[in-house]
């Protein structure tokens, strides 16, 4: 699923190799996927891509936003899969949720595993968007400073509802574009366990966390992305995660106690017992 770092590096590609690319034809997916999003009918997308240019790409959260020149924004989001460009001469793939086939004989395609939103909106539309209108601060934002992080705990950890803190950091878009993969560094450069509670959180902790959060970001950023998932030209990224799946049962990085794997929000949690409490 991608994440913040990789919809970074997305963006990035397709502002080196897209922007005044003319699109020839637009086509949404030849593969049924029940969890794939769409709100424009295959004709109608085809009707309002063609003839539009590629303009600039700019990531927000877990978000990829494309313009298409002059009046139109491609969406998309929250996608596990891939999204690859093709080279002129290269054909069009076998598989494909959306195509966009370029005048010069390029392309580009996204194809998702898990579930996604592809999405054609008229420039301007995506303030009433349910996930982008109003999005908070993401990790790599300005505005994403230590005293906006410190409200945002106070506002969770005085909710009624106890919440831990990889709630506080994969749920309800509190901190956009971090998912479960990244927060598992996150949580264990923090030294904190994912079921600590965000009341419990002490002034030191909540400085580590907010450090944690930027620093772990920004490499796997520097990367190009995590290393199970692919960027633009189908190239693995460079970010190779401390906690993940492969590390269980072997010794901390850290202190040398066993990693443990615990079932924990909906998924997976990748954690050492000696040293994340």
């Amino acid at each position: 699923m991608f994440e913040l770092p990789e919809i970074v590096t997305l963006a990035r590609e397709v502002n080196e190799v897209l922007p005044g690319k003319t699109i020839a034809e637009g086509r949404l997916g030849n593969r049924p996927h029940k969890f794939v999003w769409y709100n424009r009918e295959p004709d109608e997308f085809a009707s309002l891509t063609a003839g539009k240019s590629i303009g600039t790409a700019e990531a927000r959260g877990r978000w990829l936003l494309v313009q298409l020149e002059p009046d139109y924004l491609l969406v998309l989001g929250e996608i596990g899969g891939r999204l690859l460009y093709h080279p002129p001469g290269a054909g069009d793939p076998d598989a494909y949720h959306l195509l966009l086939r370029f005048t010069d004989g390029s392309a580009l395609s996204a194809m998702t595993q898990q579930w996604g939103a592809m999405e054609l909106h008229r420039r301007g539309e995506e303030a009433e968007h349910p996930y982008l209108g109003g999005m908070r601060a993401t990790p790599i934002d300005p505005a994403f400073t230590f005293g906006h992080f410190d409200r945002l705990v106070d506002e969770v950890a005085t909710d009624t509802k106890k919440h831990s803190v990889k709630d506080l950091l994969v749920l309800g878009q509190r901190i956009p574009g971090l998912g479960n993969a990244i927060a598992q560094d996150i949580l264990f450069a923090a030294h904190l366990d994912p079921r600590h509670s965000t009341r419990e959180l002490g002034a030191e902790q909540r400085r580590a966390l907010y450090d944690s959060i930027r620093e772990t970001v920004g490499r796997a950023i520097a990367a190009g992305g995590r290393a199970e998932e692919t960027d633009l030209f189908g190239n693995a990224g460079g970010y190779e995660r401390v906690m993940a799946r492969d590390r269980v049962g072997a010794p901390c990085p850290r202190c040398g106690a066993t990693v443990e794997k615990i079932q924990y929000l909906g998924g997976a949690c990748y954690l050492c017992p000696g040293c994340q409490n």
